[in-house]
């Protein structure tokens, strides 16, 4: 498994995901997410149903993300290479309207998951 970094959560919720990996949950199953920044949609992050997207030494562990209503945590990977790009920002997972991957859990929504962020010291 990867590393973990917790010393400042690196990633956090918008109400409007929170309130989609719920639903997303009843649906489907436990989740989590995936960011690879590869071709396909860039950086969006990628949901998964747990333990579908295989990880391994090339990915990190982000955080493992509590949602309301959700009894497992949500855990949040992004590709090593893709973390060195963006380890100085706090991730925000948002939700807005529009098409997102055909592998990701959300697309049938005519919704997609988006990371906004912030610069943080680290």
């Amino acid at each position: 498994m990867g590393d973990t970094y917790e010393e400042t959560p690196r990633v956090e919720l918008t109400p409007e995901a929170s309130l989609l990996l719920r639903r997303l949950r009843e649906a489907h199953g436990p989740l989590m997410f995936h960011q690879s920044g590869g071709c396909c949609d860039g950086s969006a992050p990628m949901c998964y149903l747990a333990g579908e997207f295989r990880t391994g030494a090339s990915d990190i562990l982000l955080g493992e993300l509590a949602v309301d209503g959700v009894e497992e945590p949500v855990e949040f990977w992004m590709s090593r290479s893709q973390y060195e790009a963006w380890r100085h920002t706090r991730l925000i997972v948002d939700v807005v309207p529009g098409r997102g991957s055909g592998f990701s859990l959300e697309a049938p929504e005519g919704v997609r998951f988006l990371i906004r962020s912030r610069v943080v010291d680290v």
